[in-house]
């Protein structure tokens, strides 16, 4: 593979966020469009795809003292964003601000509307002051601008194909297994070592607090309690688990720590890092081949979710534990075939979680997918891997990918608008 290439997929994938990443996209669009008006805004307009509402609704927004939702997320951008931080928009917001936002959604005009549209990852916020207005759009990614208004003059306006969007610059349909294998076998590792240190130290500091105040349902100290009392072995898997799902306690429960994320999604860069981290820290692997490992599975994740899309009713996290598994073998020394049956065997256990938003169970879907990832891992050490022809199992692990791929978008089209049905009180 062109090793510039893929450097450059890695630096778009994998950037800091601050929370999950849906609210703060929408607070980076209030920002955006508070930047175009010039001035206070005095009424929010937002539109918003049914997956944004979806991973929306139930997820703390950090910095806000605990509020939640999309009305939230969109006012402090606008009171007290700063657009140019991008995901990390809301990072610095003062508390005299967070009193400005509480004012503001008690006394303001502030409309969410649903737009239509087939488009997973879309929002759009119309700032107004008296008879200015200032509009801002993104599509498919959560920065990615692509309409911007002023007083209904268009400044900016960006065509993107809606029906096969896939990247942002950088194509990501020459990755492979194999490639990616032996790009994490063999690229200079100056190459990578700042990004995946930053991997490291960020996400292991959320796992780390998640461990030290109570955040959503704690699983990930649960797990950590429990080996400690001896009802759960001490054993690796149960710390990976831990280790990654007290990273996601605290980021769905509001923490503000940053987190480095892959795929637009912390959750999936805590999934593809800290079992890895935990591993190689409990088994004294070198430095050299944690950031190598790390490469491995942020990029196999990055591969998986390309087939999938941005935002689906297929558990993201998943991508990223299949992802980890074949990480795990490969910090092991094992081969291109054990690494690719260890993918296959997780995408052929966990592939049937469904994502219903960012939430409090999102940390125990990560343990979930660590423990599947584990067992995956040793069934391929063992020689034994899911066969092709049963159930989504295709003849390599790259035709199996391109079935998650249908899966998700194919079949589940309709689970994702049951789902958000559920959560809005449809039925």
């Amino acid at each position: 593979m062109d090793v510039k290439k893929v450097i450059k997929i890695l630096n778009e994938e994998i950037v800091p966020a601050e929370g999950c990443t849906e609210p703060i996209a929408i607070a980076y669009v209030g920002a955006k469009a508070v930047e175009i008006l010039g001035k206070k805004p005095t009424k929010l307009d937002i539109y918003v795809s049914g997956n944004m509402i979806k991973n929306v609704k139930s997820v703390n927004v950090p910095n806000s003292g605990g509020m939640v939702g999309i009305e939230v997320s969109a006012v402090m951008g606008a009171i007290g964003g700063d657009a140019n931080a991008e995901l990390m928009v809301i990072s610095n917001i003062t508390p005299k601000q967070i009193e400005e936002v509480k004012k503001f959604i008690k006394n303001n005009e502030i409309n969410v509307i649903r737009e239509k549209t087939d488009v997973k990852l879309y929002a759009r916020v119309v700032a107004y002051n008296k008879d200015e207005s200032a509009s801002v759009e993104i599509k498919h990614l959560h920065t990615n601008i692509t309409k911007i208004e002023k007083n209904k003059e268009v400044l900016v306006n960006r065509t993107c194909n809606d029906t096969n969007f896939t990247s942002t610059d950088e194509d990501r349909n020459f990755l492979t297994i194999e490639g990616i294998y032996n790009f994490a076998k063999t690229v200079n590792l100056s190459e990578i070592e700042d990004l995946f240190k930053k991997v490291i130290d960020c996400n292991s500091a959320i796992a780390k607090e998640g461990f030290n105040k109570k955040y959503g349902v704690n699983i990930g100290s649960m797990i950590r309690e429990n080996i400690e009392k001896g009802i759960y072995g001490n054993d690796q898997r149960n710390r990976s688990a831990s280790f990654a799902a007290s990273g996601s306690d605290a980021r769905m429960a509001g923490c503000p720590l940053p987190v480095m994320t892959t795929s637009g999604s912390g959750n999936q860069g805590m999934t593809a890092s800290l079992p890895l981290i935990q591993y190689c820290n409990d088994n004294s692997i070198s430095y050299e081949k944690t950031i190598r490992g790390l490469a491995f599975s942020h990029l196999a994740c990055i591969h998986i979710k390309t087939n999938v899309g941005r935002l689906s009713a297929y558990c993201g996290v998943i991508c990223a534990s299949a992802a980890v598994s074949g990480a795990l073998a490969f910090v092991m020394d094992e081969s291109l075939e054990v690494v690719a049956n260890s993918i296959t065997n997780t995408l052929g256990n966990v592939s049937g979680i469904i994502c219903d938003g960012a939430k409090a169970s999102c940390a125990m879907k990560i343990a979930s997918g660590i423990y599947a990832a584990f067992d995956s891992l040793y069934l391929s050490k063992a020689q034994k891997c899911l066969a092709s022809g049963e159930g989504i199992i295709g003849e390599n692990i790259e035709k199996t990918i391109k079935n998650i791929g249908i899966l998700s978008k194919v079949g589940m089209g309709e689970t994702d608008e049951t789902i958000l049905g559920i959560m809005t009180n449809k039925y």
